[in-house]
């Protein structure tokens, strides 16, 4: 039997346009919300150069309930860099369109898979949302 790469913790930001910012959680480290809101800040930088002229109105942001999505920092946070929350009741499957949408096929093209690194998984992810066709995200 050959070890395999661990598990990679990835948040990933998207819209009907594509995959906008991956993040890949350090080892030992989790998700709080200092960290959570610097992810924010990037996506708000990537959003600039990514959509330029398609964020006049602002941005309808949608995450789950998870604590460091919830804590009160990251809300000052989202107010501040212009996010409009759209609210997220619990247990709603059809308002999770990343678990629905995006993770099966990603997890349909990893299975069976052995990586020898960390690194060779977030490649293959990456290239695997690179041959989406562009109606895919929509």
């Amino acid at each position: 039997m050959q070890k395999s790469a661990g598990k990679v913790f990835t948040s990933i930001f998207w819209d009907q346009d594509g995959i906008l910012l991956t993040d890949c959680l350090p080892k030992d480290q989790t998700i709080n919300a200092e960290y959570y809101s610097s992810l924010l800040v990037q996506l708000k930088d990537i959003l600039k150069e990514k959509r330029r002229g398609k964020i006049t109105k602002g941005v309808l942001f949608l995450h789950d309930n998870a604590p460091a999505h919830r804590a009160l920092a990251i809300q000052k946070k989202l107010a501040y860099l212009g996010f409009q929350c759209l609210n997220y009741p619990p247990y709603s499957p059809d308002l999770a369109p990343s678990d629905y949408h995006l993770f099966p096929g990603l997890k349909k093209q990893l299975k069976g898979r052995h990586f020898s690194s960390d690194a060779e998984v977030i490649a293959a992810a990456e290239t695997w949302s690179d041959r989406q066709p562009s109606d895919f995200f929509f």
